[in-house]
């Protein structure tokens, strides 16, 4: 599995409905981004400048809430990820 570095985090982004409410087929350039998720692999936190280091805000497990453009788009044995800044998700859904 791919272990991030520092505060980045590895989330699994949630599929988006393909269909409108009316039953219209969206193509895949219409769809909105989505952006929520699943955090498969947490990094160790980010050192601050004076040597300390913090922890990342969420766990493998959550399910996250992260800015809409955010992140690097990456394929993994077949599956595709995105790899954030612990400062890009914005909220932890409960």
């Amino acid at each position: 599995m791919l272990k991030p570095l520092s505060d980045r985090v590895v989330i699994e982004v949630a599929k988006e409905e393909e269909k409108t409410v009316g039953g219209i087929v969206l193509a895949s350039a219409a769809q909105e981004k989505p952006q929520t998720g699943n955090v498969i692999a947490v990094g160790e936190g980010r050192v601050l400048d004076n040597g300390t280091k913090v922890p990342a805000d969420v766990k493998v497990g959550d399910t996250v809430m992260f800015e809409k453009y955010s992140g690097t788009e990456v394929k993994y044995e077949g599956n595709d990820y995105l790899i954030v800044s612990g400062k890009d998700i914005i909220a932890i859904v409960e």
